[in-house]
């Protein structure tokens, strides 16, 4: 697990991502988004640590069913989830402590 530096070619379905018991992260973007790809170091530094985190990067755009669900408007959008439950939403982040953070706190939320 831990950082993922590609795309998925097919998303999963939402009662798919609802259905996953471990921390998982999603990453909404796309490949040639300027910011998405500003955000690729911060984002494999942050998960250096948190390596039992899951990581799905999905490519979002119109008429993308997952995208729509969590109502993403700007890419990256990080989802923070356990058990099907959103613990913390991240929209463009700019630093690594930032996205650590809101690991650490999912991670905290297993022991909760």
């Amino acid at each position: 697990m831990g950082f993922n530096a590609v795309f998925a070619e097919t998303e999963p379905t939402r009662a798919a991502v609802d259905a996953l018991p471990d921390a998982l992260v999603i990453e909404f973007g796309t490949p040639w988004c300027g910011h998405c790809q500003a955000a690729q170091a911060l984002l494999a530094q942050a998960f250096a640590a948190h390596r039992a985190v899951r990581h799905l990067k999905i490519e979002d755009g119109p008429g993308r069913p997952l995208g729509r669900s969590f109502r993403v408007k700007l890419w990256p959008t990080l989802v923070f989830m356990r058990q099907g439950r959103e613990i913390e939403r991240l929209v463009r982040p700019s630093d690594v402590a930032t996205i650590a953070g809101a690991l650490d706190r999912l991670e905290a939320a297993a022991d909760a």
